[in-house]
């Protein structure tokens, strides 16, 4: 997905890096092959990099076995759930 459409308006928010010469030169191959400019390319990059992040907290892949063991403990009653009980059973620090 290309970021650089993804908001309206001018960019006005300044990122400052430092790279090794070596790591510099890859990136410019990089923006001459995919005929970006650096801004374009870094930006497209981290977003990318930042969306895998943020997905790998909230997908996980499960074997059968253990989304079943895992439904199950969703779909498990409050009352039931004994650890639960004792974390709502105390004050929390906040209430003091």
């Amino acid at each position: 997905m290309s970021h650089q459409n993804t908001f309206a308006g001018r960019r006005t928010s300044a990122i400052n890096i430092r790279a090794f010469p070596d790591q510099r030169k890859l990136i410019d191959r990089a923006c001459m092959e995919t005929h970006k400019n650096l801004t374009d390319f870094i930006i497209d990059a981290a977003c990318r990099e930042a969306e895998q992040v943020l997905c790998d907290r909230r997908c996980f892949i499960l074997d059968e076995e253990s989304f079943n063991a895992f439904e199950a403990a969703l779909d498990m009653p409050l009352k039931e759930n004994k650890a639960v009980q004792k974390l709502l059973a105390h004050k929390a620090p906040w209430d003091d």
